[in-house]
């Protein structure tokens, strides 16, 4: 990315029937401060809602290039439509935004401002902005790292430090920049998954290609982290129910969990590849 000149960037969405909350994200967006070198262009699919969030959205935000989905993208594959697009125009670096987000009024120019001046070159690593909950304050998306203790590997948040960045193993995807450099090198997310993994996959094949993430300083936004309840891990559904949230594209799909451990998981990725089936059986 050039400080020389206005940076151009692309800030990718998706939605799905959230309208108030895809509005709300788009006001904090387009109410950023110190934004005067940044040249933004927003592209939001809108999976086929049934809401009206996309009028709502082309009648207050007729800037935004709206993309129309079919109704089954869901998160990877609605991110993957807008991602495609704005890398077939090209741009200086691409932003993740995740439609349940509300920035904070100086996020976009304090995530730009860190991304170009860190790396080597600078604007050659990914860099994470954090999130919190609205209601605890406390973390709620943004950087994880690995932990390895014998057999067991887990991914665990990494706090952002308020005055530093600091690296990270992958990411949530709900406030991220991708430098033009990364998108060319990795490409756009990968199809094989529809939902969830999509934005920890794009992370950890960064860092196997040697391309480091960082963790910005501080936090950017708001955002709820999403409970257990009415997902596979609610113990206090029945396993016929917890057993189809699991096979859902928002669960743990075996063909995508197969691929997605088998990638990343090393020799350990055989006993990972069978946890959550095991657990929902389990309740646990």
């Amino acid at each position: 990315m050039n400080s020389g000149q206005k940076i151009r960037l692309a800030v990718l969405m998706t939605c799905f029937n959230r309208r108030s909350m895809t509005l709300e994200t788009l006001d904090s967006l387009f109410g950023q401060k110190h934004i005067e070198n940044l040249d933004v262009t927003v592209y939001l699919v809108d999976d086929n809602s049934s809401d009206g969030t996309g009028p709502a959205v082309v009648q207050r935000f007729p800037q935004v290039t709206l993309l129309q989905g079919n109704g089954s993208l869901f998160w990877n594959g609605g991110m993957r439509k807008a991602f495609a697009t704005a890398l077939a125009t090209g741009f200086d670096g691409y932003i993740w935004l995740n439609d349940d987000t509300r920035l904070e009024d100086d996020a976009l120019h304090r995530l730009v401002a860190c991304a170009m001046n860190i790396g080597d070159p600078p604007g050659s690593t990914i860099v994470v902005g954090s999130i919190r909950d609205p209601y605890t304050g406390e973390w709620s998306y943004g950087g994880v790292q690995k932990k390895k203790s014998g057999l067991r590997l887990d991914f665990v948040h990494q706090l952002p430090d308020g005055s530093r960045a600091v690296r990270c193993d992958t990411m949530n995807g709900n406030f991220t920049i991708i430098p033009a450099a990364v998108a060319s090198r990795l490409g756009n997310l990968d199809d094989a998954f529809q939902h969830q993994l999509g934005d920890f996959d794009y992370g950890l094949r960064a860092t196997k290609a040697g391309i480091s993430i960082f963790i910005a300083p501080g936090y950017f936004g708001y955002c709820r982290d999403n409970p257990p309840s009415g997902t596979w891990r609610d113990s206090t559904l029945s396993l016929k129910q917890r057993w189809r949230h699991l096979m859902s594209p928002k669960g743990a799909p075996p063909k995508e969990w197969f691929l997605y451990t088998r990638r990343h998981f090393g020799w350990r990725w055989p006993l990972y590849s069978i946890s959550p089936y095991l657990k929902s059986v389990a309740g646990l």
